[in-house]
């Protein structure tokens, strides 16, 4: 049981690192000016691969 809910906080992980890399632009315009933009764009994109690599390698470790 307690697996299973580990597994699914996991996968909610994953998800929001995910829906980092891909709307970061979108989220940007709606927080920031248009001169830190593309500097909270990029970092935003480097926060959700982070969310995912270390989302998948805790699945992948858990047995």
């Amino acid at each position: 049981m307690f697996e299973i809910i580990l597994k699914l906080i996991n996968a909610i992980i994953i998800l929001i690192g995910v829906i980092l890399i891909y709307d970061a632009r979108i989220i940007t315009k709606k927080l920031f000016g248009f001169g830190d933009q593309n500097e909270a764009t990029s970092g935003l994109k480097i926060l959700g691969t982070m969310l995912v690599a270390i989302g998948a390698l805790i699945l992948f470790f858990m047995k």
